[in-house]
């Protein structure tokens, strides 16, 4: 039986000219893996926007699984996230000038959400195809745990039976030929998120793995 997977990628942000979520996402689109299509979202990086965005795409794709990817400038992994707060708390604005500083994403909503992915299975997966991986433990507060929680939250209140998770990626080498950071080539974060998603849609039992971090 054939599973689907929804994987969004946001729009660049802050003075950024390329997302590398959105470049990853675009050439993910309408793939099929074994039993697995994938099909495909961009989101703008905007508070309340990007949750409305992603819920539409779910009841026009009626997926299995959605993966949600970000960018996480200054990382050095394909990182699945554990789990979603309830709160925004943004360093810089979003796309519409919007810079919501400890705020509720939603007021009646608990204070996290755990991803319903096999993220460590992911993970050990990732690595033995040579895609460097790691567990995250914070989805950060900005518009990636924005709509990291607004997934699970839409998850949990109106769509139990769909899995869902973000992950969160490193800089394409384009984005630091001025700064001194760390950065994956695009075709290996592709690579990451296809076996993500094919992890993600066979398996709903996790492996017991070290990934927790001391700090």
């Amino acid at each position: 039986m054939q599973k689907k997977v929804l994987v969004t990628g946001f729009d660049p942000f802050g003075h950024e000219k390329v997302n590398p979520a959105l470049e990853a996402v675009k050439q993910l689109d309408e793939i099929i893996i074994d039993n697995v299509q994938i099909v495909t979202q961009e989101v703008p990086t905007v508070f309340h926007d990007s949750i409305e965005v992603v819920i539409k795409a779910i009841e026009t794709h009626n997926p299995d699984v959605v993966i949600c990817v970000g960018q996480a400038g200054g990382r050095t992994q394909v990182t699945p996230e554990r789990i979603a707060i309830n709160i925004d708390d943004a360093r810089i604005p979003d796309n519409q000038k919007e810079q919501p500083i400890d705020e509720a994403i939603f007021e009646d909503g608990p204070a996290a959400y755990w991803t319903t992915l096999p993220i460590k299975r992911m993970v050990h997966e990732m690595r033995k195809a040579g895609v460097p991986a790691a567990v995250s433990n914070t989805a950060g507060t900005f518009v990636c745990n924005h709509l990291f929680y607004g997934l699970m939250h839409y998850i949990n209140t109106n769509a139990t039976e769909i899995r869902g998770d973000f992950i969160h990626i490193p800089y394409i080498p384009e984005q630091t030929v001025d700064n001194n950071a760390p950065s994956l080539s695009l075709d290996v974060i592709v690579n990451g998120l296809k076996i993500a998603a094919l992890v993600a849609a066979n398996e709903t039992k996790d492996m017991k793995e070290i990934g927790g971090t001391t700090h």
